[in-house]
């Protein structure tokens, strides 16, 4: 009988593409599936976008470009962090890449050795965990605390879990599937425990443009100590609707960078010159799209925390980031995959159950609101008459 690798025996599929698989077979046996899975935006790239990249493989540009991107998008890669984020950043440190999902992949398998551990605040998204394993490292979940009225996450939970295995610290500001953004005050003492125990830190920042409250983002690298123990990581697909065209990069302190290189040039060799192009298009040109993108965001975050507000059911942070709603549903007494199946099969409503972002994830569903205000609106009643029919009735 023939067989992967041990590690890839082990490894299981995504929860939430498994959720996404089975509404899109309930579709095309007819059934109306609202598909709020994803964390996909639902607008078309902006037209600047796809215009220059059009334009890009008209003029020829169909080759190969150099291994680590096309040194003009790295250079404005580098302006942007640097000018955004006071990040001292240089072309040479920049590794274009496959999505953001690669960059965090080339990371963790390029940082951990086997039997290394890693410190990842959760529930996350399953892809940092599914690296780790890949890698033959030990992924290490940090609690996030719940309690508060806004998801927080404690600097000393951190240091409770710091070994002399761990190698690597985790971030997601703001995150997926909370929303919740880490607070520049909880930043400084993360900071302060990654300089005295000589950690990494891996900063996943893909949503830093989609920020609804007024407090400001603030990449950890930009710290006193930080540059040189930071990785950076951001992308185009969630900010400039760009998911399809499967762009991110990286940015890292050299000691670090090649190696990065070495595992992007064996697995991807180089992104696609006229993706590329659109890319810088994006940065200099596309900053009033991206705004209008995110103000409708807000406003539908707004309408479907407004809605699922009127369940006894459901409890409900309005995160300060991202596009997910994080539910608690404990009051249901369901368990999350129960109530995630029960509402595809019976209503064709999509939601992901949050133990596919971990066991701490149990107890709450994630609903993406990238989606039209109708669709919204639909699903969240369908919601709550789905509640009403099949939850015992309860008292708060």
């Amino acid at each position: 009988m023939l067989t992967n690798a041990d590690r890839l025996e082990k490894l299981g599929f995504s929860n939430i593409r498994r959720i996404y698989d089975k509404a899109n077979q309930l579709k095309k046996e007819g059934k109306r599936i609202y598909n709020l899975v994803l964390g996909e935006p639902d607008f078309q790239t902006p037209q600047v976008i796809i215009q220059s990249g059009i334009d890009s493989m008209v003029s020829g540009e169909t080759h190969y470009t150099a291994n680590a991107g096309l040194l003009e998008l790295r250079e404005a890669i580098a302006a942007k962090l640097v000018n955004e984020n006071n990040i001292k950043a240089s072309a040479d440190e920049i590794l274009v890449t496959t999505g953001a999902s690669e960059a965090v992949f080339a990371c963790i398998v390029g940082l951990l050795n086997p039997g290394d551990e890693a410190l990842i605040p959760s529930p996350t998204w399953p892809h940092y965990e599914a690296c780790c394993h890949v890698a033959g490292a030990k992924s290490i979940s940090v609690p996030i605390d719940f309690d508060s009225g806004s998801f927080k996450l404690n600097p000393k939970e951190i240091e409770k879990r710091i070994t002399e295995r761990t190698r690597l610290l985790i971030l997601n500001s703001p995150g997926n599937p909370t929303g919740m953004m880490i607070d520049e005050e909880t930043l400084v003492e993360i900071s302060r425990l990654a300089i005295q125990h000589d950690l990494i830190v891996l900063s996943d920042e893909i949503y830093e443009k989609l920020i609804y409250c007024k407090a400001n983002h603030r990449s950890i690298a930009s710290l006193p100590g930080m540059a040189e123990r930071t990785i950076t990581i951001n992308g185009f697909s969630k900010a400039y609707a760009m998911t399809g065209w499967r762009i991110g990069y990286l940015h890292a302190p050299k000691d670090l960078f090649k190696g990065f290189v070495k595992l992007h040039q064996y697995n991807i060799s180089c992104l696609p010159a006229f993706t590329q192009r659109a890319a810088i298009t994006a940065l200099k040109e596309a900053s009033e799209e991206v705004e209008r993108m995110k103000q409708e965001f807000n406003s539908r975050r707004d309408l479907i925390v407004g809605i699922l507000n009127q369940s006894e059911y459901l409890t409900i942070q309005s995160p300060p980031g991202a596009f997910y709603l994080f539910v608690n549903i404990e009051a249901t007494g369901l368990q999350s995959e129960e109530l995630v199946m029960g509402l595809l099969e019976k209503t064709g409503v999509a939601i992901v159950p949050g133990s596919a972002f971990g066991e701490l994830g149990e107890g709450y569903v994630r609903i993406s609101y990238a989606a039209e205000d109708e669709i919204l609106i639909q699903s969240a009643k369908i919601i709550l008459d789905y509640l009403k029919a099949n939850v015992p009735s309860i008292s708060k």
